[in-house]
C-alpha cells in the first residue's frame, strides 16, 4: 500500500462509537560539545536518587502478570535517569537507525558521535524496538516481511523471522504477546515475544495502525491510524477493539493524520500526536473522550518523556523544530529550531536525560540535541530515510515496544 495514498482522506467531526459502528543528505558535519554531550556509557547507573518503591496500588487492578507499577502517580517512575535494569548494564552504549530508503542500520556511538558500522536489513526497516525483556532489538523490515533480531551485547544481526507487514511492533506489559502493527494489512497481530509465532489476527476498521501506548493498569491500549484519522482502543487481555474515536478536522488544515501516542504520567491522559493539524489530542485515558488539542508546530510527529517526568518532547517534523510542554500546565514552555532546518522525526532520551536522539527523515541524518539549551549538539550522517530509531540501553524495567517506551 501507499503510505501517502491518504493524505487526501476527508475526515469527519469528532464521533466516538463501538466497533460495530465503524465499519537527501544535506552533508553537514558534526558538531559537539565536550561539555554537554551524552554519559561516556549506558553500562554503568548513574543514578544519584535511591530506587522508588513500588506503587502499594492493588494488583488485582492491573494486567494480571504486568509488573506492578513503581509510583502510583507516575507511570513514568521507573525511567529516571541512569536507572538501568542489571540485565542492560553490560550493553554498550548505541544510537541503531534504521534507514528505511537505504534497507540498513547503522549504529551511532553517542559518545564520539561516529558511526560504528551499517548492516543491512529486509526491504524498508521502519524502526527498531527494543524486545520486553530488553535483551534483544527487532528491526521492523516493513517491505520485506522480516524482523531482523540484533544482540544489543554486541550489535551485530541474526537470522530474520520471517512476519508479514511489521511496520511496527509493541509489547504487552505482561511481556506475554509481541503486537504487530500491520498497517498495510490494516490489522492488529498478536504473536509470541519471543518465536513471532501468531497467536491471534485482528483486523481493524481503520487504515495504516501505527504507533500505541497502554494505560496505568495495563488492561487497555490505544492505537492511532495515521490514514484514517481514528483512534482504537483495545482490550490487551480479550485481544479486541473495544471503541474505535474519529478525530476532528480543524479549520483551515488537512484531514488528521495521527502519530505517536503518549501516556501522561498520572495515566489520566493520552497525547496523540497529528502530523495534519500541527499539533497534540488530549483524550480521557478512562471515558476516551476528546479533552483539547494543544498546537505544538507543524508535523508534529514523536512524543518522548523526560526523564523527571516533567514534561513531554515533540518533534515538529516539517518545520524543523523541537518544542517542550508542561504536563501540569500543559502549556508550550519552549521551542528549538534545528539550524539549517531539519525534519526531526523519531527517537528517544539518553540515558542520563540530557541529549534528545532523533532522525532527520528527509535530510539522511541524525541529531543530537541538548534538552537543557535546545542546541544542537550533532549532526551525523547515515542512510537515506531514517526513521524510527532506537537509543539503547534505556532505564526501565521492561519495554512496551516502538522506539522505546519503557516502564
Amino acid at each position: 500500500m501507499n503510505r501517502r495514498a491518504w493524505l487526501g482522506i476527508v475526515v469527519m467531526a469528532l464521533v466516538v462509537v463501538p466497533v460495530g459502528g465503524c465499519s537527501g543528505n544535506d552533508g553537514a558535519t558534526p558538531e559537539s560539545d565536550a561539555g554537554t554531550s551524552p554519559a561516556p556509557s549506558g553500562s554503568r547507573s548513574t543514578a544519584t536518587t535511591a530506587p522508588v518503591k513500588p506503587s502499594t496500588t492493588a494488583t488485582s487492578d492491573l494486567l494480571p502478570g504486568m509488573p506492578p507499577p513503581l509510583s502510583a502517580t507516575d507511570v513514568w517512575a521507573a525511567d529516571r535517569s541512569g536507572q538501568l535494569a542489571p540485565s542492560v548494564r553490560r550493553f554498550p552504549y548505541r544510537i541503531y537507525v534504521p534507514n528505511s530508503r537505504s534497507d540498513t542500520v547503522t549504529e551511532i556511538d553517542p559518545r564520539t558521535y561516529k558511526v560504528v558500522r551499517t548492516f543491512r536489513t529486509g526491504r524498508q526497516p521502519q524502526h527498531v524496538v527494543p524486545s520486553w525483556d530488553m535483551r534483544t532489538l527487532w528491526v521492523n523490515d516493513d517491505l520485506g516481511n522480516t524482523l531482523t533480531p540484533v544482540d544489543p551485547a554486541t550489535g551485530l544481526p541474526g537470522r530474520p523471522v520471517t512476519v508479514h507487514d511489521p511496520y511496527n511492533l509493541y509489547f504487552t506489559p505482561d511481556g506475554k504477546r509481541a503486537v504487530v502493527m500491520a498497517s498495510a494489512d490494516r490489522q492488529l497481530v498478536f504473536r509470541d515475544p519471543h518465536t513471532m509465532a501468531v497467536r491471534k489476527t485482528v483486523p481493524v476498521p481503520c487504515a495504516g495502525v501505527n504507533h500505541a501506548d497502554f494505560s496505568a493498569d495495563g488492561r487497555t491500549f490505544v492505537v492511532s491510524c495515521e490514514f484514517s484519522g481514528q483512534l482504537l482502543l483495545v482490550d490487551t487481555a480479550a485481544e479486541r477493539v473495544l471503541r474505535v474515536a474519529r478525530l476532528p478536522r480543524r479549520p483551515g488544515k488537512m484531514a488528521p493524520m495521527p502519530q505517536d501516542v503518549k501516556l501522561s504520567p498520572d495515566g489520566r491522559t493520552y497525547y496523540i500526536a497529528d502530523m495534519m493539524s500541527d499539533g497534540v489530542w488530549l483524550y480521557d485515558a478512562r471515558t476516551f473522550a476528546l479533552v483539547n488539542f494543544i498546537a505544538t508546530g507543524k508535523g508534529a510527529h514523536g512524543l518522548y518523556v523526560t526523564r523527571d517526568s516533567r514534561r513531554l518532547i515533540i518533534t515538529n517534523r516539517d518545520e524543523g523544530s523541537i518544542s517542550l510542554l508542561d504536563f501540569a500546565s500543559r502549556k508550550l514552555v519552549a521551542k528549538w529550531h534545528i539550524p539549517g532546518g531539519g525534519s526531526p522525526d523519531m527517537g528517544g532520551v539518553s540515558p542520563d536525560g540530557k541529549v534528545l536522539w532523533v532522525s532527520g527523515r528527509y535530510h539522511g541524518v541524525v541529531y543530537a540535541i541538548h534538552l537543557v539549551t535546545g542546541r544542537l549538539l550533532a549532526r551525523i550522517k547515515v542512510g537515506n530515510g531514517p526513521h524510527g530509531l532506537a537509543v539503547f540501553p534505556q532505564p526501565g524495567r521492561y519495554s512496551l515496544g516502538h522506539t522505546g517506551v519503557f516502564r
